[in-house]
């Protein structure tokens, strides 16, 4: 590869402003690379949408991103993973493509036989690529889907520590409050903007997984494989873009990367 294509950006592409944990966590590893970050708000939530929708959604913001020079894409959405990474790399076969998919691995394997929670989308949890997931260690822990509707929607609106919802998670756990699970798995990419909030509500016990670093990871892997990494030695831009185009999605955008 010649040291253009190398220095070309990094997209990473959410049904909203939930990919941005992951982007911290690309940045940490990769601070001299360049990102564009796309959130698609004006289709969020993907969660309560049709598959085919979802599918058709990310597709065609990963061509136009691809159409703009992007190098590599991780798409920080489970919904949209579930939907259409694979299409995807059908259709990019050259391209690094990284999706998500909830931390259960690291949280069944915590400790011996533990009680573990995963909170997702009401759609995530339906999905037969999660029904799996949660098959291949249900012999390791005890795993118990939670579906959160409406708690990404916090996140949307840049709340992530008000009292609609600390009630809102209160109501949520209220039967794993007192020591009954030993691990929470944060299947959603917005859940980790609120991470402190569901620590406190559940107890500083119970161990809370999230899989943008793996995500990051992974990506840096298959950048290195391919001879895509940057050669730069300063640190990279990082630029904000939404469907919406309000200048408060950009802020917020903005304000939960420098949280």
């Amino acid at each position: 590869m010649d040291n253009h294509s190398s220095d070309r950006p990094i997209a990473v592409f959410d049904s909203g402003m939930g990919g941005i944990s992951v982007l911290r966590e690309l940045v940490a590893i990769m601070p001299n690379e360049d990102y564009i970050y796309y959130g698609d708000s004006a289709h969020a939530p993907y969660g309560t949408k049709k598959l085919e929708e979802v599918r058709e959604l990310t597709c065609a913001h990963a061509k136009r991103l691809f159409d703009e020079g992007a190098k590599g894409l991780v798409v920080a959405c489970n919904t949209a993973t579930s939907a259409a990474v694979r299409v995807l790399r059908e259709q990019y076969p050259n391209i690094p493509i990284v999706g998500i998919e909830p931390a259960v691995k690291p949280a069944a394997q915590c400790k011996k036989h533990p009680r573990v929670l995963v909170m997702a989308t009401p759609m995530t949890i339906r999905e037969e690529k999660f029904k799996k997931l949660m098959q291949r260690y249900e012999k390791e822990a005890e795993i118990i889907p939670l579906p959160c509707p409406g708690l990404m929607d916090f996140v949307e609106r840049g709340d992530l520590d008000g009292e609609d919802l600390r009630k809102y998670l209160v109501e949520l756990l209220f039967a794993y409050q007192h020591e009954q699970v030993d691990a929470v798995v944060l299947g959603c990419t917005h859940y980790p903007f609120v991470k402190p909030m569901i620590q406190r509500t559940l107890g500083e016990h119970v161990m809370v997984f999230d899989g943008g670093a793996g995500t990051a990871r992974e990506m840096k892997r298959r950048l290195r494989e391919a001879d895509l990494l940057t050669g730069r030695t300063t640190r990279g831009q990082v630029e904000f873009r939404n469907s919406l185009e309000k200048p408060e999605k950009i802020a917020l955008c903005k304000r939960l990367f420098e949280l």
